[in-house]
C-alpha cells in the first residue's frame, strides 16, 4: 500500500518543503560520496504508518563507508485526517543526522517540523546542532555566525534554548558545540513562517556541507587517539539521544513501525566501558535506563540493525514502566505535548 498523504493544505505544503530539504541534502552529500569517498550514493528506505492510511516517510541512509560513520536524512509525515477525535490533525518532519568517519568532521543534526492540531492551529520546530567530535573553534564560529544570520530576531531566543536542551546534568557538559531549538514557532502569517523554515533549513545544510568539504580535504591527519575520542564522543552522543532527547522517546512511544528510521541517529560504534560507568551518574530510574542500553550493546561496541531495535524497546518499556521519568528529559523553554498529541482526543 501506497502512504496516503494528509488533505490538510498546511501539511501538504509542509511535506513538499521538508522532501525538498532533503533532495537538497542528499544531493549534495552523494556529490561529496562522488568527490571525496567512494562514490556511493545514499539509498532510500520507505516505511508506512499503519499500512500508509496515516502516512509514513522516507529515509535516505548512507552507504559510502570510507566517507560517513551514519548517515540518515529522514522525512516523515503521519496524520489523523478521518479521526476527529484525535487533538492532533498532522506532523510533517526532516529530521537528519550526518556522522562522517574523519574524527575531525563534525556530525551535524537538523530537524524542521511543522505540528497542526485539530483546532486549526500549527507551529514550526526548528533544531540544529554541531557536534565535533573533536572540537574545532574555526567550525563552530562559522557555524555560529550562520545560525545567527539565518535566524535573525529568533537567535537570541533559540541559541540559548538549544543550550538548555542538549545539556547533560549527568556530565556537566553539552552534546554538541552550537546550538539552536525554536520551539512552538509562530507568526501572524503562515507564508513568512513558511519562508522561514525553508530559508533556514536551507542555509544549515549549505554551511554544514562547506564546512564537512574544507574539513574533509584538509584534515587527513588521524591517530589512533583521534579515533578513541570519536568512540568516546559517539557513546556521549547515544547517551544524550536515549536517555535525554523528548523527539527520540516521543516517537518510539507513539509507535513501533518506524524504530530503524527513529534509531537512525545513532553512530555505528560506542565505548561499552564508557557508557557502563555514567550509570552510576544519573538518578534513578535512569540508572535502570543506562544499564540496560549497556547491556544491550555487543562487547565490541557495536550499534547495527538489530542492536537499534533492541535500544528502541528498550526506552519504550522503561518509560511505560517509569511514565514519571519523562519529566527528567531534556526541555528548552516549553515542553512540547507530543506523546498526548497522538493519542487524546
Amino acid at each position: 500500500m501506497n502512504m496516503i498523504m494528509s488533505n490538510s493544505d498546511d501539511a501538504l505544503g509542509a511535506y513538499k518543503l521538508v522532501r525538498s530539504l532533503q533532495n537538497r541534502f542528499v544531493t549534495k552529500l552523494n556529490k561529496l560520496s562522488k568527490d571525496l569517498g567512494a562514490n556511493k550514493e545514499f539509498e532510500e528506505v520507505t516505511w508506512l504508518r499503519d499500512n500508509g492510511i496515516h502516512g509514513g516517510g522516507s529515509r535516505f541512509e548512507a552507504r559510502d563507508e570510507e566517507l560517513f560513520n551514519t548517515a540518515s536524512v529522514n522525512v516523515s509525515q503521519v496524520h489523523y485526517d478521518e479521526m476527529p477525535e484525535k487533538s492532533l490533525k498532522s506532523a510533517t518532519a526532516i529530521s537528519t543526522i550526518i556522522h562522517p568517519k574523519n574524527p575531525h568532521v563534525p556530525s551535524i543534526h537538523i530537524h524542521i517540523s511543522l505540528t497542526q492540531l485539530r483546532d486549526g492551529s500549527a507551529y514550526w520546530r526548528l533544531m540544529a546542532d554541531l557536534n565535533p567530535s573533536i572540537y574545532n573553534q574555526h567550525d563552530k564560529n562559522i557555524f555560529d555566525a550562520e545560525l545567527s544570520r539565518l535566524s535573525l530576531e529568533t537567535f537570541e531566543e533559540a541559541a540559548p534554548q538549544g543550550d538548555k536542551y542538549f545539556y547533560i546534568p549527568a556530565l556537566k557538559r553539552h552534546r554538541g558545540v552550537s546550538h539552536f531549538y525554536l520551539e512552538n514557532y509562530k507568526s501572524d502569517s503562515k507564508q513568512n513562517d513558511y519562508n522561514f523554515a525553508e530559508q533556514f533549513g536551507e542555509g544549515v545544510i549549505d554551511i554544514y556541507i562547506d564546512i564537512i568539504t574544507n574539513a574533509l580535504k584538509s584534515r587527513k591527519s588521524i591517530s589512533n587517539e583521534d579515533m578513541q575520542k570519536q568512540r568516546d564522543y559517539h557513546t556521549l552522543y547515544l547517551f544524550q539521544v536515549l536517555t535525554l532527547d523528548r523527539g527520540t522517546t516521543s516517537g518510539l512511544l507513539i509507535h513501533n513501525q518506524n524504530d530503524v528510521g527513529i534509531m537512525g541517529s545513532l553512530p555505528s560504534h560506542v565505548n561499552k566501558e564508557l557508557l557502563q560507568s555514567w550509570a552510576s551518574k544519573v538518578e534513578t530510574p535512569q540508572d535502570k535506563l543506562v544499564k540496560a542500553l549497556a547491556d544491550a550493546i555487543d562487547e565490541d561496541g557495536s550499534v547495527d540493525v538489530r542492536t537499534k531495535e533492541k535500544l528502541a524497546e528498550i526506552v519504550r518499556v522503561h518509560y511505560r514502566k517509569y511514565p514519571q521519568a519523562l519529566s527528567m528529559q531534556a526541555s528548552g523553554n516549553t515542553i512540547p505535548d507530543t506523546v498526548n498529541n497522538h493519542i487524546k482526543s
